[in-house]
């Protein structure tokens, strides 16, 4: 391999959901270590992982046990597939994810990622709804700005137009209801309470507008990620689970991003209280050590596929693999061992405090999210809550605030998909040194990007 890592990588490697022309002339930053919750480039600088690699590497970096797992379970058995045969670790890892999900979500449909995931409910929703006799049900609502993937599938049913208008035309029957940003709530801005109901009862005029015979499923994030962590209004979920068994819907939570500890528990659902049909999940199940994604599905569901010679027409050759099952059941083990969910819990109010001191600075319009899970939207007035223009986010958030703050040892993401803001979801291991070292990072940082406004 060339010695110039970075020209080698401009030259070969497409980067993913990258400008490849901002490289041309410029070093590719290169990441080749991490320990707990810092990462280490190529020159030996140190950064703090502020963003856990993409809300994945959980537990933090550095997990050596996670490693001799995959060594281990590599040589007893590298590859077998789930089509028609088991292996150990994917039974054990299905019987583990069964136990903590609620209610009867007992059957585990195992994919790579989370996008696959998604894709998997889709097409499960369908199938099942053709299976017991309701086969116009095939449509789904999911909310604005919200990220549900890239598949075809699970990118139509993704709000962002920006990254749908190349791939056009999608999957027909993806549907959009408002999100819970209550920060640009267009009604009940200053009532929790009531703006989660409007936003919940959105959900349910969607689907009377395309005709509740007509939809399958709703998509929604626990906490919503894209537009920068919308947290649930207090009842919202409720309602919105009164709403889909009213009309015979099934409601899909999201939790790629959500679960295995992100907000403090195993699953997302279970903080907010609400039992979904389906949890799509991925990330944090092994701390990114290796991928894997799984949709965890109820027996109701179920129940029709297990009959006759109906099948479930659908898979992945990497689902389940032994390798990555394997590593996710030494996470969850170390999840048990050291209380990581209980660490979440006890520390969330500390995280959500040292980022609210931000809000003494003129650009910070708002701090939201749940558990290490935070955005913080930027804007021109805090009065008015005046966002950029085009022309300013492109200069100041892509021309300075991304490459300012890795400069500065943290590395995050600065994102424009709804509006500016700078998202936040640490390993689970951070602890308030941490925290107050971002917040210091970002503080130095915002400050002189408030000068180039």
């Amino acid at each position: 391999m060339s010695a110039d890592l970075s020209k080698t990588a401009y030259d070969h490697l497409w980067m993913h959901f990258t400008r490849m022309s901002s490289y041309e002339n410029s070093p590719v930053p290169t990441i080749v270590r991490g320990e707990g919750t810092y990462i280490y480039d190529d020159k030996g600088k140190r950064y703090i992982d502020g963003l856990a690699g993409l809300f994945v590497v959980n537990a933090g970096h550095g997990r050596v046990e996670l490693a001799e797992t995959a060594y281990k379970q590599a040589q007893e058995l590298a590859f077998f597939p789930v089509w028609s045969y088991a292996h150990p670790k994917a039974v054990e890892l299905a019987e583990r994810l069964a136990g903590y999900a609620p209610g009867d979500l007992n059957k585990v449909f195992f994919t790579t990622g989370g996008g696959e995931a998604v894709e998997t409910a889709w097409k499960l929703a369908k199938q099942y709804f053709k299976l017991v006799g309701k086969p116009t049900k095939h449509k789904v609502i999911s909310r604005a700005v919200a990220y549900h993937g890239t598949p075809h599938g699970a990118l139509s049913i993704t709000g962002l137009p920006g990254l749908k208008a190349p791939f056009e035309p999608l999957v027909p029957g993806a549907h959009k209801a408002p999100n819970t940003n209550i920060y640009r709530a267009p009604i009940f801005g200053d009532d929790p309470e009531a703006f989660g109901r409007w936003a919940a009862d959105q959900i349910e005029q969607q689907i009377l507008f395309e005709g509740a015979d007509t939809v399958a499923a709703v998509f929604l994030e626990p906490v919503q990620n894209a537009g920068g962590c919308f947290p649930p209004p207090p009842g919202y979920f409720q309602r919105v689970r009164e709403i889909c068994d009213r009309h015979d819907v099934l409601l899909v939570s999201d939790e790629v991003i959500c679960a295995f500890g992100r907000l403090g528990t195993m699953f997302a659902c279970d903080k907010f209280g609400y039992v979904p049909d389906m949890i799509t999940c991925a990330k944090g199940m092994t701390s990114g050590y290796s991928p894997i994604g799984a949709c965890i599905v109820s027996d109701r569901l179920a129940e029709p596929f297990y009959e006759g010679d109906n099948t479930f027409l659908h898979g992945y050759t990497f689902g389940g693999h032994p390798v990555s099952a394997a590593v996710a059941l030494a996470n969850i083990e170390i999840f048990e061992r050291e209380g990581l969910n209980q660490h979440v819990l006890d520390q969330e109010g500390a995280f959500r405090s040292t980022l609210d001191r931000l809000l003494d600075l003129p650009i910070v319009g708002d701090v939201r999210g749940n558990g290490f899970f935070y955005g913080i939207e930027l804007v021109k007035d805090k009065v008015t809550k005046e966002t950029f223009d085009e022309e300013e986010t492109e200069r100041i958030l892509y021309g300075f605030l991304s490459k300012a703050l890795f400069e500065n040892g943290l590395y995050c993401r600065a994102d424009d998909r709804g509006d500016p803001v700078v998202q936040l979801a640490p390993p689970l291991i951070a602890d308030q040194a941490v925290f107050d070292e971002i917040e210091q990072v970002l503080r130095t940082v915002l400050t002189e990007a408030w000068t180039k406004l």
